[in-house]
């Protein structure tokens, strides 16, 4: 069971943070008129990714400004994230796979 609680948490991590990298492309790719928003199914992937991201996003985006234009809260977050995995896989996961098996 613990090694189940282990595998979930860093596999939801790991979701995110490819989540926020996916979201930042997206983003880059509407801003160089690559991609439009009038295609459909870009604009629901584009919306479904901005409600996965915005939990994470926001609170950064709230402290950090942006750079002459360039918003470097996916970059923070995702560092963020790698330290939250490292922090989890080094101090709790141990202590769960030890306690559930």
């Amino acid at each position: 069971m613990g090694y189940a609680i282990v595998w979930l948490v860093n596999t939801i991590l790991s979701l995110m943070t490819w989540a926020i990298i996916l979201s930042a492309i997206l983003s880059w790719l509407f801003a160089f008129d690559v991609i439009n928003h009038r295609n459909r199914f870009v604009n629901q992937v584009s919306m479904f990714l901005d409600a996965l991201t915005a939990p994470i996003l926001g609170p950064f985006r709230r402290i950090i400004p942006p750079l002459g234009g360039l918003d470097i809260t996916p970059i923070v977050a995702i560092l963020t994230l790698q330290f939250l995995g490292i922090l989890f896989n080094r101090m709790s996961a141990p202590f769960l796979i030890q306690m559930l098996g």
